[in-house]
């Protein structure tokens, strides 16, 4: 045996044998001097003296023995070399006791560390290290790592073993990438199987860089949205009659008796053409996307009322102050426990949300002014600092109109955060929430018409005139959550709304008289409508749910209900489809064809998507893998600095 060209047998009796490295007697043998001097601390401590080759050889030789004696574990119980250690055992257990076990005792010992695992620890580091040097050389974010592809993948090559060619450059430009188009394609299938039952809304919104103009559209139901398409419009005049064109042509690829609404921002050109769609489309409605709409309110706020736009303009002087200084970055961990920016989905959200984290922070942020540290420091006697200091100091004039700043908006934002939700569909609750978020306005100001008329006129321009639809009221009249409630109204607006969805969802005039029947029997709570179940459920279940559950006895306005109660409010799905274009389209990829890029974008945002819904589902915290929002640059780079380029705009 090797080993005794390192160790001296002291007393083979009782197996104890000495290094002569370090002169540490121990009993076990050679066996056990073999795993002294290879460091494996296998019921042994490691020589501190034995030559790196000497250990290295030690090394090599016991892990060609553990393998071999592994194989030889493999071909007694018949385990194919692809499986693992733990299949053996489970073999084991299957063959069952030997006949002479029901006479002895066995004691239970913790479980110790195998040789197998020592080495392939250390496979698994060599391993590790080299896909991290790939992701580090690649320039990929660090949560990549996070994306469930990513743990499937390595659980594959591990699967497949030694040999694995990798995937040639034209494989992965073509060959994969088409595969996982038609695979996407199929698995999109099991959607428009449900777009034909609950109805469906096209959402579209534009992606813009210096170079290329994209306009997306994706299709939304209570199943999920999925990415359809995009078009190219760099060369194209974005007209009214341009933006028609492409709408209709969605409208068609999707089938028009399965698309209830479109969805786009405020623009003109987009009205227009949602008029012009709507013009030739008899059955189907235009929707401003109401998330554009309350982010122009917010917008109308800063831009109209002076104390939210100085307040606005002080408040981001404070944090582009604040993250412009790496020191004042280390004295907020010791004041603040969180940061001050609060990303946001929209940029005037963002605004207010982080004069709310700003107002959360105040005791902090005076304490820092007021701090030894500032005092001390160089900044004091600068003029900026100067500034930003008498701005947090000012206790009687900045931070009394932050609170009030606050009283507008956050009601507003609520409803933000609600119709960009996909927790459930918005249409049925977005009539009612904005009342209510008037309401809240209202009472915040302690019923002062003086502090809050404005705010109330800003939000009655843009609500009245752009985003109180028909479909709005008539899926607050059907919506159990609200009908059956003792504050719920039915004013003339509401009624002109059910009725002219009516007219344009159901041509049948005769179908239309049977759901203006069945009408009474919802509202009056008869046959399944007020039955125990239905009665508890109504603010627990979905709308659609609930309609779903209990219309069976009106068949006709079941089918009508579930479609409106289905619909979205919003187009911002579009909008966080522009991280994956940006990943798509970088400076490497600038000569890609559309159809490549759209393939790429497809099966991506798709995949993304899927992985949302499985989370969502199983009522987990939703992870992005992608940046789907980010935050504003204004509010961290201070105005001398380099302004960076827009990431997206709506068209």
């Amino acid at each position: 045996d090797p080993g005794w060209e390192h160790g001296i047998d002291v007393d083979s009796t009782n197996r104890r044998v000495q290094c002569k490295y370090c002169g540490v007697i121990r009993s076990g043998g050679v066996y056990r001097l073999k795993h002294h001097l290879a460091g494996t601390s296998c019921n042994v401590e490691a020589c501190p003296n034995v030559p790196e080759e000497v250990k290295q050889k030690f090394i090599d030789l016991l892990r060609t023995h553990t393998e071999e004696s592994q194989k030889k574990k493999r071909s007694r119980y018949g385990i194919d070399d692809d499986n693992d250690d733990d299949e053996v055992e489970q073999v084991k257990k299957r063959k069952g006791k030997n006949t002479m076990d029901c006479f002895v005792t066995k004691t239970k010992t913790k479980n110790q560390t195998t040789i197998n695992q020592i080495f392939k620890k250390q496979e698994r580091d060599d391993v590790c290290q080299q896909i991290c040097r790939f992701l580090y050389t690649s320039a990929f974010p660090f949560n990549c790592v996070n994306n469930p592809e990513f743990a499937k993948m390595v659980a594959m090559i591990g699967k497949y073993g030694v040999g694995l060619k990798q995937p040639s450059y034209h494989e992965v430009r073509e060959t994969f990438l088409k595969k996982e188009v038609l695979r996407t394609m199929e698995m999109l299938e099991e959607y428009k199987v449900e777009w034909s039952k609950t109805g469906c809304t096209i959402m579209s919104d534009g992606w813009t860089d210096k170079k290329r103009s994209i306009c997306n559209f994706l299709v939304n139901s209570p199943k999920g949205t999925v990415f359809l398409a995009s078009i190219d419009t760099s060369d194209i005049s974005k007209t009214s009659q341009k933006v028609f064109d492409m709408l209709d042509y969605i409208v068609e690829r999707v089938g028009e008796e399965n698309v209830v609404q479109v969805v786009t921002d405020n623009a003109a050109n987009y009205k227009l053409a949602g008029e012009y769609l709507m013009e030739k489309r008899k059955h189907l409605f235009w929707t401003p996307c109401a998330a554009h709409c309350i982010d122009l309110i917010l917008e109308d706020f800063e831009k109209k009322l002076d104390v939210h736009r100085v307040t606005i303009e002080k408040g981001r002087r404070i944090t582009t102050y604040i993250y412009s200084r790496t020191l004042f970055l280390i004295w907020l961990k010791d004041f603040t426990k969180w940061d001050l920016i609060r990303p946001a989905l929209t940029r005037f959200a963002m605004s207010y949300l982080t004069l709310g984290c700003l107002n959360e922070n105040k005791g902090a942020l005076i304490s820092m002014f007021a701090s030894d540290k500032w005092k001390s420091s160089r900044f004091v006697k600068a003029d900026k600092g100067k500034s930003i200091e008498s701005i947090v100091m000012d206790t009687r004039g900045f931070w009394p109109n932050v609170a009030s700043c606050l009283k507008g908006a956050l009601p507003l934002i609520k409803v933000l955060r609600m119709v960009d939700s996909d927790d459930k569909p918005a249409m049925g609750f977005i009539y009612e929430e904005m009342d209510l978020a008037k309401a809240k306005i209202h009472e915040n100001f302690n019923n002062v018409k003086k502090s809050y008329e404005r705010i109330w006129s800003i939000i009655d321009q843009r609500w009245e005139s752009q985003l109180r639809r028909p479909l709005h009221a008539t899926a607050y009249f059907l919506n159990p959550h609200y009908h059956y409630s003792p504050n719920f109204k039915v004013t003339v607006d509401v009624k002109i709304g059910l009725y002219k969805c009516l007219e344009r969802m159901i041509p049948d005039a005769t179908e239309r008289v049977k759901i203006d029947m069945q009408i009474d029997l919802f509202k009056n709570a008869k046959g399944l409508f007020g039955i125990e179940s239905a009665v508890l459920t109504r603010k627990k279940k979905s709308p659609g749910d609930w309609w779903d559950s209990y219309g069976d006895e009106c068949p006709e306005l079941k089918r009508f209900a579930i479609r409106v109660l289905s619909l979205t409010c919003s187009s911002f799905g579009c909008e966080r489809n522009w991280s994956a274009f940006e990943m798509v389209h970088t400076k490497r990829r600038n000569r890609f064809h559309q159809q490549k890029m759209n393939d790429l974008v497809f099966v991506m945002y798709n995949l993304k998507l899927k992985e949302r819904e499985a989370i969502r589902d199983a009522n987990k915290v939703e992870k992005f893998y992608l940046d789907d929002i980010s935050s504003d640059d204004e509010w961290i780079t201070e105005k001398e600095s380099l302004v960076l380029p827009e990431r997206g705009r709506l068209l």
